[in-house]
């Protein structure tokens, strides 16, 4: 198959799905993988309806299951015509409140999903990425890995080692001919932050930030190769503002402009 593949976890809704829309209409073959199966297979057929037949494949993904990744990667690699061309990780979760008042059990699930569900990603798909000339992943991030954000603890340590990761395996896998990206928006009016965040709190953090910018964001980190090597992209004229600030203000500075953010 010479159409281009895209493999894209979290792509019920969300930013995941205003990504799968926004590869299929550049001619991607697109594949929708999510905890909810039944999402993931309704937006593959509607994708579908106006891409054409043939152009989406969809199944359930557990991120935090390896044996998971592996039986999709395999699907996918078949139904692509042997190719992996991008790999969009941007399955998450996310949970606001006082980091002693939240269960231990939901902060070991965003670490588990967010974070684990991301390196199993890496792992068990570099052998296709391998196989697939100029192969590309891009990592959901986000701003609160520049500085912990209260109330979004355990929330904003996994996207700092998102960042992490995605920085070392930029330079590790450069030399097989992937590259590796992230893209890093503020909080993002998507179900998932309106159900986490009350709504003046979501408002506030996302601006006028919205899936479907995200999602172009993606759509240009995964297509366009900057001249000189460069993994995060910054979305957003708040996430750009505050990565300013981040570089050049004393950390007192950074601290008061986070801590103010999380009220």
């Amino acid at each position: 198959m010479r159409r281009k593949a895209v493999f894209i976890t979290g792509a019920a809704r969300g930013i995941g799905r205003a990504t799968a829309e926004h590869f299929a209409r550049a001619g991607y073959f697109v594949g929708l993988y999510d905890i909810d199966a039944h999402g993931a297979a309704t937006t593959a057929k509607e994708i579908a309806a106006t891409t054409g037949e043939g152009t989406t494949t969809s199944s359930a993904l557990d991120v935090a299951d390896p044996a998971a990744w592996q039986a999709c990667l395999e699907q996918f690699w078949s139904a692509s015509g042997g190719r992996l061309d991008v790999l969009v990780n941007n399955a998450g979760i996310l949970t606001t409140g006082d980091f002693a008042e939240v269960p231990l059990a939901r902060h070991a699930a965003i670490v588990e999903i967010n974070f684990k569900g991301m390196l199993n990603g890496c792992h068990t798909a570099f052998p296709h990425l391998k196989r697939t000339p100029g192969s590309v992943v891009v990592n959901l991030c986000s701003a609160s890995a520049m500085y912990g954000v209260a109330g979004l603890a355990t929330y904003s340590a996994t996207k700092a080692a998102v960042r992490s990761l995605t920085e070392a395996l930029e330079m590790e896998w450069s030399r097989q001919d992937i590259r590796v990206c992230d893209v890093q928006p503020t909080f993002v009016a998507t179900d998932m932050g309106a159900v986490s965040m009350p709504g003046t709190r979501i408002k506030r953090l996302s601006g006028s930030l919205t899936a479907e910018k995200v999602a172009k964001a993606v759509f240009a980190a995964a297509e366009h190769r900057p001249r000189l090597p460069h993994p995060h992209r910054i979305i957003g004229r708040r996430t750009k503002a505050t990565a300013v600030v981040n570089r050049v203000a004393p950390s007192w500075l950074i601290r008061e402009v986070f801590n103010r953010l999380s009220r």
